[in-house]
């Protein structure tokens, strides 16, 4: 079976009820897509949450290592990293209880997908959420 996005419909649904996101991978160079994507988002009044090892603030906001780090559980985890770490996250948000996840476009893992959803959460893959938010969220 291979993998569909949930209906448009859905998915502007949840662009509409999620107010934090979690960014994983947002770099702080400003000419990185995850930069400007989470830009923004910022700006569209979503809370951007960065999740990046290394990096202290990014976007005038606190950035930590790794979503166990957390203080809160975010609304959304937005993934801006190679494929191969999509297991993992995916495992990260299992066991956490985070209920979204978006892959940014490229980011693809089926497998990975489908234990998601299989635990509940919701799994957009393979879609820019910043090019989604501009047409959905007017």
């Amino acid at each position: 079976m291979t993998f569909a996005n949930p209906p448009t419909e859905d998915i502007r649904r949840l662009l509409h009820e999620v107010r934090s996101i979690a960014v994983l991978g947002l770099s702080p160079n400003s000419s990185r897509p995850s930069f400007r994507i989470a830009q923004g988002l910022q700006a569209k009044g979503y809370r951007i949450v960065p999740v990046r090892p290394m990096t202290e603030e990014v976007l005038g906001e606190k950035a930590y290592p790794d979503l166990e780090s957390l203080p809160e559980l975010p609304d959304i985890v937005d993934v801006f990293r190679a494929s191969e770490h999509v297991p993992e996250i995916v495992e990260s948000c299992i066991k956490l209880g985070i209920k979204r996840i978006w892959l940014q476009d490229g980011v693809i893992h089926e497998e990975a997908a489908q234990r998601a959803r299989d635990a509940g959460i919701v799994v957009v893959m393979d879609r820019c959420m910043w090019r989604d938010c501009v047409q959905f969220c007017q």
